[in-house]
């Protein structure tokens, strides 16, 4: 046998089992579902409906989707700002840190000078 001749007898067999199975009755939908099913399922019109109604959004969707995004660009742009002043205040705070480190070593450089005897190495203290 070709595999054509296989794979028309296969299709043919898969048919015929569809055909007269009881599978294929109870998966079908009745058109007046009775009991558990009548929970499930809804007549076509009424689904088709519902997704209709349901693909339309309303104005007060857009209203809060255009809110929101107000309101995040809002906390973005306070964001920025709040780290531009931190970076700004930090730069000032680093530079005078070393206006008062190079004026304090100055002042204990002049101390020193004035205080230095000849009688001792200078800067004993720091070998």
């Amino acid at each position: 046998m070709s595999w054509t001749q296989i794979f028309l007898l296969s299709l043919l067999t898969t048919l015929f089992m569809l055909t007269f199975s009881s599978v294929v009755e109870s998966a079908a939908v009745r058109d007046d579902p009775k009991g558990p099913a009548r929970q499930v399922f809804m007549p076509e019109s009424d689904a088709s409906n519902f997704f209709q109604r349901r693909s339309r959004r309303s104005v007060q969707y857009y209203e809060l989707q255009a809110e929101q995004r107000v309101r995040l660009a809002a906390n973005e742009r306070r964001r920025e700002y709040n780290e531009e002043q931190r970076n700004e205040y930090e730069d000032y705070v680093e530079e005078e840190r070393d206006e008062v480190n190079e004026r304090s070593r100055e002042t204990n450089e002049q101390l020193r000078e004035f205080h230095y005897d000849g009688l001792y190495p200078r800067y004993y203290w720091f070998h």
